[in-house]
């Protein structure tokens, strides 16, 4: 087995077609599908069915991926080797919400980065969560649990909320919401209370913050993002009694590299400091 052909088995399971796999890997979409059909004589199996235009992986294929996986966690540590950085050494992707990533660990980063010479991170931002199960990430921050998983997942704290209004209006304010598949977080359950229609829906909490800071909306806010709104006295900030537990999840294979449990240790400092703040 060449390693080049088994990325190309993980590729093409990560992307659905060869085309994708194409464009991840740089190569001709020929020399997948060639290379491809090439490990499926070798094996003796089919690794992929069609599956309305997207390449599903068969039960044999998932089997040959839980050992490419291992081989890429192997050839991850083999990188390492040689290094002559002091300290840990390694890059590790932190996949997290961009509030998170901006107000919380992004003012930290640049002391933790400056000690520890070997260490790179790569922040991975978004609204969606990633596919951590399929390597997307090395780590990642959640604002709910998730319900199951291979990797290890540990609580990092709570985040106070606020709900935030103006102190005088003409009218009623608007009110900002989050979409109805958030309806089980605190913030949409205390606004369920308030009985009324919310006019603006966004997961977004940065739009509703600049709603609410122009002081014509009423909305729930993480601390971490509205600091400067809670000097605001045209603004009536109330304390939630429900927090929003986060959690950080951890690729098996790396809970004990050296690296990661010290990035661990700095993403449990910098919400720790949020919590005293």
């Amino acid at each position: 087995m060449n390693w080049d052909d088994l990325r190309i088995i993980a590729a093409v399971r990560d992307e659905g077609t060869y085309a994708g796999a194409s464009a991840r890997l740089r190569i001709d979409e020929t020399t997948v599908g060639r290379r491809l059909a090439r490990i499926q004589r070798d094996l003796g199996v089919p690794l992929f069915d069609a599956v309305d235009g997207q390449r599903r992986p068969t039960r044999s294929c998932e089997a040959v991926l839980a050992h490419v996986e291992a081989m890429a966690a192997h050839a991850a540590e083999i990188g390492r080797v040689g290094e002559s950085l002091a300290g840990p050494v390694g890059r590790l992707r932190i996949a997290s919400t961009n509030t998170v990533a901006e107000e919380v660990l992004s003012p930290r980063a640049s002391d933790f980065l400056r000690a520890n010479s070997g260490l790179t991170l790569q922040f991975l931002t978004s609204s969606e969560n990633v596919k951590f199960s399929r390597w997307e990430a090395d780590l990642a921050i959640r604002l709910r649990k998730p319900d199951k998983g291979d990797f290890a997942i540990s609580r990092l704290g709570d985040v106070k909320l606020y709900y935030f209004e103006p102190v005088t209006t003409e009218g009623e304010p608007v009110l900002c919401a989050y979409p109805d598949e958030l309806g089980a977080i605190p913030e949409m359950q205390f606004l369920r209370m308030k009985q009324a229609h919310a006019r603006c829906v966004t997961e977004n909490v940065r739009v509703i913050r600049n709603l609410i800071r122009a002081h014509q909306a009423a909305g729930v806010l993480p601390e971490h993002v509205c600091a400067d709104l809670l000097g605001d006295r045209r603004l009536r900030a109330t304390l939630l009694p429900g927090r929003r537990d986060v959690w950080l999840l951890v690729q098996n294979h790396l809970k004990r590299d050296p690296a990661t449990r010290l990035t661990i240790e700095w993403i449990r400092r910098c919400f720790s400091d949020l919590a005293r703040g």
